[in-house]
């Protein structure tokens, strides 16, 4: 359960800041407005907290692997809300950052 528990918290953060970048990015690039932009603000806000929510309490391991998330959730993101297509290469590339993430997030520890 605290796989499925951490999981799901990744989810929640990549909406937050994946989807408050792109709030910003449309208020300020695309000319939509300053409550485009609000709205981005707050969502980044929240997405700074979290990630204090995950089990492990190692800070520095928890934006790592993170990391893995942002960039795969990013092409999704783009496929959905853009219209862009990924090509192999994209896949695949989030593909391996994603199982970057399960390393460093999951791999079996010593009690560390």
């Amino acid at each position: 359960m605290p796989i499925l528990r951490s999981a799901a918290l990744f989810v929640v953060a990549a909406l937050f800041e994946i989807g408050g970048a792109w709030l910003i990015w449309q208020g300020v690039r695309e000319h939509r407005g300053w409550l485009w932009v609000t709205g981005g603000v707050l969502a980044l806000g929240a997405y700074g907290f979290v990630a204090t929510f995950q089990p492990d309490a190692h800070f520095g391991r928890i934006l790592a692997a993170y990391g893995g998330i942002f960039v795969a959730g990013s092409i999704l993101w783009g496929v959905v809300a853009d219209g862009y297509r990924p090509d192999r290469w994209d896949i695949t590339g989030a593909l391996i950052c994603l199982a970057g993430m399960a390393v460093i997030m999951w791999a079996p520890r010593n009690g560390t």
